[in-house]
């Protein structure tokens, strides 16, 4: 059968070769190649490296500034993380699945916790945690009032969808390279890169769950004498509440998916775990930790989701 297959593939390129020869023997050769000699790609590569110097070098009190903000959380986060006692840490987040989600959601955490420790990523996962909550509490905070503006002016929502749609369709690693040129390496450009990955969910339902909210109790807010930010806090946000988190919780799966990715750049945790475990091939090694990451995405998850259907009943 393998030999079989290895006939087929061969026979299929001698055929485009025979192909690739016609084709040179009627057409010149720029209707085949592109003709790259009319560009100058070297000016484009320069004119972009020469443009991203300038920002680094003109705004770089500006990427201080942002880097200082950014760093000063992630660093509380993480020093409270590895302050706490291992078993403290594991009965909270037991508690808190067992009181929003329920006693089944609640072994999640008690059995995951367990078995990270088991396998000596304690340490690991308390650095994933304070990079995924800083750069999940700097996407809301930005995200949540972006997506409001979105909702309340038409032309701003005409501005911010195209760069959402770009953002969401570039792959994962671009977001590395900016990063890097103006942040350096470290944790604060994987929340910068993080941040930039995972806001759009954040942006686009907030945007949908107000402009959702129906009309007609917009109207009898407005009826009742109803401010424009008394109508906003009042009646659309908390009518937007299940869609605003079920954006959230999109944030935090693409923030976790991001955490691999980000190790690339210097941020330690689980995901460099997983880059040293391909580096040296050690299957075992990169397995427990991708093994890792996915309990930790499953008990955000189910939490966050329960948050959110908890919030919906509520306020039936």
């Amino acid at each position: 059968m393998v030999d079989f297959l290895d006939f087929c593939v061969a026979a299929l390129l001698a055929f485009f070769d025979f192909l690739d020869a016609i084709l040179h023997s009627f057409l010149p050769e720029w209707m085949i190649d592109f003709p790259e000699e009319l560009f100058s790609v070297t000016d484009v590569f320069n004119g972009i490296n020469t443009a991203v110097a300038w920002l680094t070098h003109t705004f770089s009190r500006f990427f201080d500034v942002i880097t200082a903000g950014i760093r000063a959380p992630l660093v509380m986060v993480e020093r409270f993380l590895y302050l706490l006692p291992w078993w403290l840490v594991i009965i909270a987040f037991t508690g808190v699945a067992w009181k929003i989600a329920g006693r089944r959601v609640a072994l999640l955490p008690l059995i995951g916790l367990l078995f990270i420790g088991a396998m000596w990523l304690w340490d690991d996962t308390m650095t994933t945690l304070a990079i995924i909550v800083t750069a999940v509490a700097v996407s809301v905070l930005i995200g949540i009032p972006l997506g409001i503006l979105a909702a309340k002016n038409d032309r701003c929502e005409a501005i911010i969808r195209p760069l959402l749609d770009g953002m969401q369709t570039m792959p994962s690693f671009v977001y590395l390279i900016p990063a890097v040129f103006f942040f350096g390496l470290g944790k604060v450009p994987a929340v910068v890169a993080t941040f930039i990955y995972a806001v759009p969910p954040c942006i686009r339902l907030t945007n949908l769950g107000i402009r959702q909210v129906a009309a007609e109790v917009v109207e009898a807010g407005t009826a009742f004498g109803s401010t424009s930010m008394q109508l906003l806090f009042k009646i659309q946000l908390p009518l937007a509440r299940p869609s605003i988190m079920a954006g959230v919780n999109q944030t935090i799966m693409m923030a976790l998916a991001m955490v691999v990715i980000a190790s690339m750049i210097g941020a330690s945790g689980l995901g460099l775990e997983v880059l040293r475990g391909i580096e040296r091939l050690d299957v075992g090694r990169g397995f427990i930790a991708g093994i890792a990451i996915v309990i930790v995405a499953i008990i955000i998850d189910r939490v966050s989701q329960a948050l959110g259907r908890t919030r919906k009943t509520s306020q039936r």
